[in-house]
């Protein structure tokens, strides 16, 4: 799968959980996940690798990019598709659960990308 039908595919997931595309994060996260997929190693450090990576791509610093997907984060969980938080994560925020962290967020979506980009 090329890069630009990867971004597509996962704009659509990421407007599906109900990630407002006008967000800052938005776009990070995006980007987060993208490199995600492609090198899981970068999740398990988060602080040091993935945010980094994408504060250089973007001009910014880690913590707001940190800060940025957090909040696109809190956003999607308040306002997103219930049934699909259910599928994807096991729960949503009608079970009363709090929300992902951004690590476990970011993870879940790069491996259903994962997984679907090689049931194709």
């Amino acid at each position: 799968m090329r890069d630009c039908e990867l971004e597509r595919y996962i704009t659509e997931i990421m407007l599906d959980i109900g990630v407002p595309a006008h967000l800052k994060g938005y776009q990070f996260l995006r980007e987060a996940i993208l490199l995600s997929g492609r090198d899981m190693e970068v999740v398990t450090s988060v602080t040091k690798l993935l945010y980094p990576t994408i504060a250089r791509r973007f001009k910014t610093t880690d913590q707001k990019v940190e800060r940025a997907i957090r909040n696109a984060i809190e956003v999607s969980w308040g306002r997103g598709n219930v049934q699909t938080f259910e599928k994807m994560f096991g729960y949503s925020a009608s079970s009363g659960r709090t929300r992902p962290t951004n690590s476990e967020y970011i993870a879940r979506i790069a491996d259903k990308v994962r997984l679907d980009i090689k049931a194709m």
